[in-house]
């Protein structure tokens, strides 16, 4: 089990674990959830002037159902299947013990060629930004793409690098004792986004 950044997402089986957690409220249900993929597939389309060149790639985990939801929804508008595929960054975090050691990058291991194409990073939530640096290393390890863009179901706040979204479903303006918990049914069998406040 990798640590977490500095107060990054913490997994249901973290907080179950610990009991000093409490649950504040939903910010978002199963059918506001499906909602703002909707509109952000739109305007993921809109600013790529289609699809012909797109590609969206979902950082593991909860950002794979996230690329495959907006996958499928994008090429539902332009009746053409847009590719999809999966980053796992966990070797490139810049707070493990055992920097330094960086994986070796398998071709082909997104799924597809990036090179020249319009990415769409998917992740469910954007905090501190440190996850997408190291996923950017990771992207850039297969290939050198036209465009790379953002897209995050949740922005909560607290940049510690100058990392902004390119399409947000929701921004949430939260305290460093909250965590944002977005349940996708892929991962979860479950469908909500919720506040959680640590208590300690």
């Amino acid at each position: 089990m990798h640590p977490v950044i500095s107060g990054e997402r913490e997994s249901m089986s973290e907080r179950e674990d610990k009991p000093n957690l409490r649950i504040k409220g939903r910010l978002m249900s199963a059918s506001e959830v499906e909602r703002t993929l909707v509109r952000l597939a739109h305007e993921i389309v809109e600013k790529s002037n289609g699809s012909e060149d797109l590609a969206l790639v979902g950082i593991k985990r909860r950002g794979v159902p996230l690329a495959e939801r907006l996958g499928k929804l994008i090429s539902g508008i332009e009746k053409r299947t847009v590719d999809t595929g999966v980053l796992d960054i966990q070797f490139y975090r810049d707070d493990l013990s055992t920097a330094g050691i960086r994986p070796v990058v398998t071709p082909g291991a997104i799924g597809f060629d990036i090179e020249g194409r319009d990415v769409v990073l998917c992740d469910d939530v954007l905090y501190t930004g440190r996850t997408i640096r190291a996923a950017l290393d990771a992207l850039f390890d297969h290939g050198r793409p036209r465009r790379v863009q953002l897209a995050v179901l949740i922005d909560r706040g607290h940049r510690e690098l100058p990392i902004e979204a390119t399409y947000v479903g929701k921004y949430v303006p939260t305290s460093s004792r909250e965590i944002i918990e977005v349940k996708f049914r892929e991962v979860d069998n479950d469908e909500q986004v919720l506040l959680v406040e640590r208590m300690d």
